[in-house]
């Protein structure tokens, strides 16, 4: 899944282990989701997102997940 995160990093001028601290989670995890090894869960996804002041939809790109 593509995110925008290491763009909203650069903007906010924020390092990955900043966001890691302000989110909860490691600075691997971050760098994790930045390159697609890992899938926010939906309550890492609203952290993320509501840290930025933004949708969740706003900061991860669901256009490639498979719908049912």
């Amino acid at each position: 899944m593509k995110t925008r995160i290491p763009e909203l990093r650069k903007q906010h001028k924020l390092s990955q282990e900043e966001l890691a601290l302000a989110v909860g989670v490691t600075r691997q995890t971050i760098t994790s989701l930045e390159v697609g090894k890992y899938t926010a869960s939906l309550v890492l996804a609203y952290k993320i997102a509501k840290y930025f002041g933004l949708a969740i939809e706003d900061v991860f790109d669901f256009s490639e997940v498979e719908e049912f």
